[in-house]
């Protein structure tokens, strides 16, 4: 079980820190034929412009080669292990099928070693961690990993916490409530599986000092306001003045306040019945 551990204020760096501890986690290395070596991009694009700031540094990282399909179908698989994953805040647990096949999934919230999962293209067990079609699911259940186009593979609801809740079926559609609050409808022919994404206890860590979020490739961000203006929109003005001119802008110029930055044409806007609250969309 997984729990969330404050350390004791021995230094300064610990005095706000904690950390999730979990007995259960694999403690050996991941799966040599599922995994491959992340390339650091730095943030910089292929001219070696940053284009992301703020990243760099931080530990050497392996990729774990998730499946996100899952199309194994009608192939029982049981849980060897669910370890930690350090590109992502979930955790991600190693099926073995049942002809020898391994793979890594998102691992669902209470997932334990030896539990046996399916995914299916028709019905099956209504359980914990089955992949399954959305209209085969019933209504009110959480799912997460959830397919936006059928046989694309899990695109939403993957991070730690995160679940999806299926509202209704009706005509070919599913709706679904977003963890955000957005309501949206998809084919009720993609996959999902059932439950909620592992490990929710990510979002209460504290960090407690800059050199763990260089651990992981996080740099330091100043902020706009305390440059001056010919380096940041938001410098200049004198003692702590918010913003130096007359408007609040990104960091490249552009007028940021009240500014609609969704297109109106986007390709999902038809699939959007309610958008979230509290966006400039």
């Amino acid at each position: 079980m997984a729990r969330l551990v404050i350390y004791r204020p021995i230094t300064s760096g610990l005095r706000h820190a904690s950390v999730i501890r979990d007995a259960e986690l694999h403690k050996g290395n991941a799966h040599k034929s599922l995994r491959t070596i992340k390339k650091r991009q730095g943030g910089r694009n292929a001219q070696g412009k940053i284009t992301v700031r703020h990243k760099g540094g931080g530990a050497k990282r392996f990729i774990r080669i998730i499946d996100f399909k899952r199309d194994k179908y009608n192939i029982p698989a049981k849980v060897v292990s669910v370890e930690y994953d350090p590109n992502r805040n979930a955790r991600i647990a190693l099926l073995n099928y049942r002809d020898g096949e391994k793979r890594y999934i998102v691992a669902p919230q209470g997932i334990t070693v030896g539990t046996e999962l399916v995914s299916s293209d028709s019905i099956a067990e209504i359980k914990t961690g089955n992949h399954l079609k959305l209209k085969n699911i019933p209504t009110g259940m959480a799912v997460y990993n959830v397919e936006l186009t059928p046989g694309r593979g899990g695109q939403i609801c993957r991070s730690a916490g995160n679940y999806a809740t299926l509202n209704s079926l009706d005509s070919g559609r599913a709706l679904l409530k977003m963890p955000s609050g957005e309501i949206r409808t998809v084919s009720e022919e993609c996959m999902a599986t059932v439950g909620m994404a592992s490990n929710p206890e990510h979002r209460n860590i504290r960090w407690g000092k800059a050199g763990r979020m260089r651990h992981r490739g996080i740099k330091p961000t100043v902020r706009g306001k305390v440059m001056n203006p010919v380096d940041h929109p938001h410098g200049g003005g004198e003692g702590k003045h918010p913003i130096g001119l007359k408007h609040p802008k990104t960091y490249t110029g552009k007028i940021a306040m009240g500014v609609k930055t969704r297109r109106q044409r986007k390709y999902s806007n038809a699939s959007i019945i309610n958008r979230r609250k509290g966006r400039n969309t």
